[in-house]
């Protein structure tokens, strides 16, 4: 039951982020993702180090998606304020997606080619699907199509691995915890 919760807030709080941007009410979208986020923070067994994770992610994104934006591969139509930077919306939607990774994709944990193929085809399609709603561009579409799928395929078993870390969902007993903070 967890996961589906998990997973239906994540897809109804991405849907309003991408959809909201491309309107140019990027607020909305970052509004509802951070209610996500409290949501989930709140039904955590151990919210800090869940915070912890989706603000790790936040940096990550932050990071990865400000690189795409400068090298002219990815652009955004609302929602920046610092030309060359990742739009707070996405850096949000980063956060929004660290809230899946212990419940949602916790099966991947463990399973790192998994993770790399899950992240080098999830990647790219979830920016193929941003840019057909028109949250997103992909100005060099093929080029911005292979960074992502190499990108996400080399985040997504680092992310996995930090949830291991920062896991506020199960059992502090479970191995993998040694860096959860009660």
């Amino acid at each position: 039951m967890n996961m589906l919760i998990n997973a239906g807030m994540f897809q109804i709080a991405w849907f309003a982020a991408v959809l909201s941007a491309s309107q140019g009410y990027p607020w909305v979208g970052a509004l509802t993702m951070l209610m996500a986020i409290l949501l989930h923070l709140g039904r955590a067994s151990r919210p800090q180090p869940e915070l912890i994770l989706v603000l790790v992610c936040g940096v990550i994104g932050a990071i990865w998606e400000s690189v795409l934006v400068a090298l002219g591969w990815v652009s955004y139509p609302s929602g920046t304020w610092v030309a060359n930077l990742a739009p707070y919306w996405i850096v949000t939607m980063w956060m929004l997606f660290a809230t899946t990774l212990n419940i949602s994709f916790g099966w991947l944990k463990g399973r790192p080619l998994l993770a790399i193929a899950f992240g080098a085809i999830g990647g790219p399609l979830s920016f193929f699907t941003g840019h057909k709603l028109g949250g997103v561009v992909l100005v060099e579409f093929q080029t911005a199509l292979i960074a992502l799928a190499i990108g996400w395929g080399l985040v997504m078993p680092v992310l996995l691995e930090l949830a291991d870390h920062f896991d506020g969902v199960s059992n502090t007993s479970e191995p993998g915890n040694q860096w959860a903070l009660d």
